[in-house]
């Protein structure tokens, strides 16, 4: 059996100037990195602002194993059978960091014969929009240090720092850190960290601007520190607004790639799921809507963290609005959710199976509390048996939803049709009415409320003291009408990734609440949040190398 990279590596690639055409874009409006990937001009972007827009689909999944539950491979397929069925789709994806790559998970091009080429590529560098962003976040951090050693007419509390440095790597040794030392010359020392680089407010705010002004704007509101008498500090108090507008001034504009069978895809940002809102950027969003008659897209983990936040927040931010949501799930995750150790999920186990389906159902629940059609993807695997397949189905058609087998990875756009033909049914059979969940009026901790409740199914919040105290100082301070981004675990509806498939009668404790100003939500601590991941005994890393002929191998 090939691997992804050696399926990726055979594909016949066209020159990325026949796939901009295919969408009604020439080469004037391309930024060449190569052959096969572009920028798109911000030109090009203000040409087409006024097209009508197309249909906008959302992939989202049930709560994930470790192993993700195929998200990315789906839409991508999903895209590929639309195209093999005469539609003009377009995928708009986030783009793969290098920690998870060299780490566990692997890389963010898809899999099998459903993939983003060159897929080489795009997991590693691609074209330098997450090193601009590393740059631009650790320039400020430079900026207020250097702000602080030259006198601190600011009046900056070193104990009040909340501007961390980054690196696209997972490097536990640099969580925690100080800097600073080695003398006057060197610095004021203070206790410091690095997150990854996708957990930068500077990548949130990068996925959520719609110009390259919004952008600028968006810059100078992010909070670095707070001063001794706890107002806060901002970007652009320590005059750092425009360098970082102008490190970013290429990296807004989205990137154009194709699929294994020429679809075309705009790959562009990737801020995490749980600290931010988990979604690729809004001007490739937007994009994919004024060039394509579908522009299909996904949020991060599962509906719980990804969509939510794809529906409250970036779609309340971008004016978007949703037709249709494909909800990704697997006989292995819902028998997981149904009790089975990952050791066993090979094994077929249908009173598990419907023991998990309850996590399904809330989710597909979730969904219509948004006025939103939904559509079951079930992500085939090879150790799935029929009689799984059928009451996965069975339980579906019973739910009232629709549902279709997904086996892309296998076979590509053929194994596809059957879900492309089933959300095509529904864009044209069923109404989308989309609204956000909680209004923005809303006090902070009744719009937390919301959320737990209704897309948990807790019992209600509780709030620490900290907690407690920063709503207060938050709302004080004006931000108290920004949207929620819950950042907790990613394998629980609830905070505690011990309760797997449908845990009722817990309760979600929100222990800190951190402002995101420039990207325009405040983030919600519940649980243990890494910002910035370990490798794992064995790297990916050590599989990886290239011959001397330049032949990459081992990447997936």
């Amino acid at each position: 059996m090939l691997t992804d990279v050696e399926i990726a590596q055979s594909a016949e690639m066209k020159p990325i100037r026949d796939i901009a055409l295919q969408v009604g874009l020439v080469e004037d409006d391309l930024e060449l990195y190569g052959k096969y990937k572009a920028k798109i001009s911000l030109d090009a972007i203000a040409k087409n602002k006024n097209n009508k827009d197309g249909k906008l689909i959302l992939v989202t999944a049930i709560n994930p194993t470790p192993a993700g539950e195929g998200k990315t491979t789906t839409m991508i397929g999903l895209s590929q059978a639309m195209h093999k069925l005469g539609k003009n789709s377009i995928v708009a994806m986030r783009e793969p960091s290098l920690g998870p790559c060299f780490g566990v998970k692997g890389g963010a091009a898809g899999g099998g014969y459903a993939q983003v080429v060159p897929m080489e590529d795009i997991n590693l560098h691609f074209t330098g929009d997450i090193h601009a962003i590393t740059t631009a976040n650790n320039l400020i951090a430079a900026m207020l240090d250097n702000s602080i050693h030259q006198g601190n007419p600011l009046n900056i509390d070193v104990r009040t720092i909340v501007w961390k440095r980054v690196v696209d790597l997972n490097d536990r040794a640099l969580r925690n850190t100080i800097c600073g030392l080695g003398g006057k010359i060197n610095g004021v020392p203070r206790e410091d960290g690095f997150d990854i680089t996708v957990a930068s407010e500077v990548m949130a705010i990068l996925c959520l601007a719609t110009s390259l002004e919004d952008l600028k704007a968006r810059a100078a509101k992010m909070i670095v520190a707070y001063d001794y008498e706890g107002n806060p500090v901002t970007v652009e108090d320590i005059k750092a607004t425009g360098a970082v507008t102008l490190l970013l001034k290429d990296a807004i504009k989205p990137n154009l790639v194709q699929t294994l069978d020429h679809t075309p895809v705009f790959i562009h940002g990737g801020p995490f799921a749980n600290i931010a809102h988990g979604c690729n950027s809004v001007m490739a969003t937007q994009l994919a809507l004024k060039l394509g008659d579908y522009a299909i897209t996904e949020a991060g983990f599962g509906a719980d963290l990804g969509a939510e936040k794809f529906l409250d927040i970036k779609c309340r931010q971008a004016g978007l609005n949703p037709d249709a949501v494909v909800i990704v799930a697997t006989v292995r995750a819902l028998k997981m959710h149904g009790g089975v150790a990952k050791k066993d999920l090979g094994e077929e186990n249908l009173d598990a199976l419907s023991k998990g389906l309850e996590n399904l159902e809330k989710h597909i629940e979730n969904i219509a509390k948004y006025n939103l059609p939904s559509v079951v993807a079930i992500n085939a695997f090879p150790t799935d048996t029929k009689a799984e397949l059928d009451l996965l189905k069975q339980r579906c058609e019973e739910m009232g939803v629709n549902v279709a087998l997904s086996e892309v990875w296998a076979k590509g756009a053929e194994g596809g049709v059957e879900l492309a033909e089933a959300v095509l049914k529904v864009l044209e059979n069923d109404e989308a009415n989309f609204k956000p969940l909680y209004s923005l009026d809303l006090p902070i901790d009744e719009k937390l409320r919301v959320i737990a409740k209704e897309i948990y199914g807790a019992n209600d919040i509780v709030l620490t003291k900290k907690a407690m105290n920063k709503i207060k100082k938050y709302t004080t301070q004006g931000l108290g009408e920004l949207p929620i981004c819950v950042a907790k675990t990613q394998y629980s509806l609830s905070d505690d990734p011990t309760l797997l498939g449908r845990p009722s009668g817990f309760d979600v404790t929100i222990q800190d609440i951190i402002p995101s100003a420039g990207a325009g939500f405040l983030v919600a601590i519940s649980g243990d949040i890494m910002r910035m991941p370990g490798l794992p005994k064995v790297p990916a890393a050590v599989h990886m190398d290239i011959d001397e002929e330049g032949k990459i191998v081992g990447l997936f």
